[in-house]
């Protein structure tokens, strides 16, 4: 697999009827290996690792319904409440990110009303801060961690 813009990681694989699958930590499974699905467990990887947010307050894969039809986000960051904060979506590293990924993600968030809005390919990451106070968003400069997160929270209340 291709390298990525992300801190390399040790994982699990597994070889199934000449497939190969990598493990999953988030949903505790091995998942077929596919391009998305290694920028995936990279990113998974490097918000656990280097930005320091909880295991078990990540999910892969979740189910929204959105006009009538079942969609799935990438990853969701809950608060501890267990509301969204953040919804993940990846693409493929030969995928770039364009209006339209944004697009997706934006549809989803007309669901999960999450203050941050993450996409990356594996070697180009934007990350987005709503302000719905205000009807605005801001471009970050670098993921926040997950202490950040945390003290931003803090802040509002």
């Amino acid at each position: 697999m291709l390298a990525l813009n992300l801190p390399k990681a040790s994982f699990k694989f597994s070889n199934k009827g000449g497939k190969n699958y990598i493990f999953d930590v988030l949903r505790r499974k091995y998942v077929a290996l596919t391009p998305e699905e290694w920028v995936r467990q990279h990113f998974t990887h490097y918000l656990l690792h280097v930005k320091g947010y909880p295991q078990g307050l990540l999910a892969n894969e979740v189910q929204v319904s959105l006009n009538g039809t079942k969609k799935r986000c990438d990853t969701v960051l809950f608060h501890r409440d267990l509301s969204a904060r953040m919804i993940i979506e990846y693409k493929a590293p030969y995928i770039p990110i364009t209006q339209a990924v944004f697009d997706q993600i934006t549809r989803y968030n007309m669901v999960l009303h999450v203050d941050y809005l993450v996409v990356s390919n594996g070697l180009s990451h934007y990350c987005c801060r709503i302000d719905y106070s205000m009807g605005t968003y801001s471009f970050l400069p670098d993921i926040p961690d997950y202490a950040s997160l945390e003290q931003d929270d803090a802040t509002r209340d």
